[in-house]
């Protein structure tokens, strides 16, 4: 009977987690035709992050496949220098944040409204958070017409939009600084 019993939990376990997508690494070292790089940032993949650096003007990185609904979860480290974001759902491999969801990262941002965790143009930070100088983490879920994102677990933006239905996932550097990323997995739904 011991016997059967430990079968119909093994069964009962497989059968649970076979429901479960698993993550994908979005950003990969050395699959660099995986992404699109543009603009004027250095890009580096070492040691499993990604830096990017500038000394002045604009640089992203962008995935060549579109995606509908996800998560994403990422962790990143800005300098307090740098002007970053997570693009999503860009309808053109471009950043812009009238054809794109970006999800911000820069503290100092001139606008409080538009700082980070602010989908930019579209609702302000629930929380203010402070980010610089050290790795935070962002989950950003887009499923249907809503977007939500956490901040280090706290969730920071909660937005419905029916703007943009899919697109592509970017990284961006701006202005002057660096900005790092790591352990970029993305789940589909």
């Amino acid at each position: 009977m011991k016997f059967f019993n430990t079968i119909f939990f093994l069964a009962l376990i497989a059968i649970l987690f076979s429901g479960c997508k698993k993550g994908i690494p979005l950003f990969e070292e050395g699959k660099p035709d995986s992404w699109i790089q543009k603009g004027d940032a250095k890009w580096e993949f070492s040691n499993g992050e990604i830096k990017g650096t500038l000394l002045r003007g604009t640089g992203f990185l962008m995935t060549k496949e579109a995606y509908g609904d996800f998560e994403l979860q990422l962790e990143f480290y800005p300098d307090e220098t740098i002007n970053s974001g997570v693009f999503v759902r860009c309808s053109v491999n471009k950043l812009s944040f009238s054809e794109c969801y970006e999800i911000n990262i820069w503290d100092f941002h001139p606008e409080p409204n538009d700082r980070t965790g602010a989908i930019v143009s579209r609702t302000k930070p629930l929380v203010h958070l402070n980010t610089i100088d050290k790795w935070n983490t962002y989950k950003i879920k887009c499923a249907g017409n809503r977007i939500k994102a956490w901040l280090n677990e706290e969730l920071i933006a909660d937005v419905e939009d029916d703007d943009l239905e899919e697109g592509y996932i970017g990284l961006q550097a701006a202005g002057i600084g660096t900005i790092k990323f790591k352990n970029i997995v993305i789940k589909t739904e």
